[in-house]
């Protein structure tokens, strides 16, 4: 149950932390991709963001049902809480919560206690940019290369490759028709699982305050699999910056 956790723990982090002609520049695929999703000035004025949804896992004792709760704050800080039913596996409910404070990384877990982040999860998040990775990443020194195109549900879709400047790469899938993000994949090495692949489909856009997001969310691994359903959106709210630090020791 405790290898459970880890994973999950990782699969936590590559989710807050996560898109046909090849004639098009990168440029201009990332331009449309951006106004399709509500343009540089609606995406631009989003500063903050609290979600809720539902998350299904997949595992060998059947479907484990749990909430999840995500707060973004410009430009990268990340608070995400986990709660998981483990009846179906002998346990009780699993807790997972992750803090990101824009340089620091640290993870509560009900069943494998307390830790910093380090190697590829802490990095993930450090390169990671709310609201979109598309704002200012030349600025980033992130680098964007198109890989030609591939069929995503059966739809043609641009294959982006992103080079942050410092840790893993991933791969992006664009719709080609309709210019949002359909897909991510990113690769990460841990000492818990060791090199690990991780898969993520966007699907059901809904129009936000003039930008739209997927609210359902599918990810797949070799270890693990499961599915996010939005509940509830806020943006631009007000969050209390000691939710993205370590709790002081009581």
């Amino acid at each position: 149950m405790r290898s459970a956790s880890a994973r999950l723990l990782l699969a936590v982090t590559f989710l807050a932390c996560a898109w046909v002609s090849s004639a098009q520049s990168v440029d201009e695929i990332i331009e449309k991709s951006l106004t399709a999703q509500g343009g540089r000035e609606a995406l631009g004025r989003i500063t903050s963001r609290s979600t809720k949804g539902t998350i299904v896992i997949t595992s060998p004792a059947g479907d484990l049902p749990g909430t999840i709760e995500v707060l973004n704050q410009s430009p990268n800080k990340l608070r995400t809480l986990l709660k998981v039913d483990l009846t179906s596996m002998g346990g009780g409910s699993l807790t997972l919560e992750q803090r990101f404070d824009g340089t620091k990384g640290y993870s509560m877990d009900s069943m494998r206690g307390e830790s910093e982040m380090t190697g590829g999860r802490l990095e993930i998040l450090r390169s990671a940019a709310f609201p979109s990775p598309f704002l200012g990443y030349k600025d980033r020194g992130t680098k964007i290369v198109l890989a030609g195109t591939e069929k995503v549900r059966d739809k043609n879709a641009y294959v982006l490759n992103i080079t942050p400047a410092a840790g893993p790469t991933s791969r992006l899938w664009i719709d080609a028709e309709s210019y949002l993000p359909v897909k991510t994949s990113t690769t990460i090495d841990t000492p818990e699982t060791g090199p690990l692949e991780q898969t993520t489909e966007f699907s059901d856009y809904h129009d936000l305050d003039g930008v739209k997001m997927p609210y359902t969310l599918n990810t797949t691994s070799t270890v693990q699999s499961y599915t996010v359903k939005v509940t509830s959106v806020e943006q631009n709210v007000k969050i209390d910056p000691a939710l993205f630090v370590k709790p002081a020791a009581k």
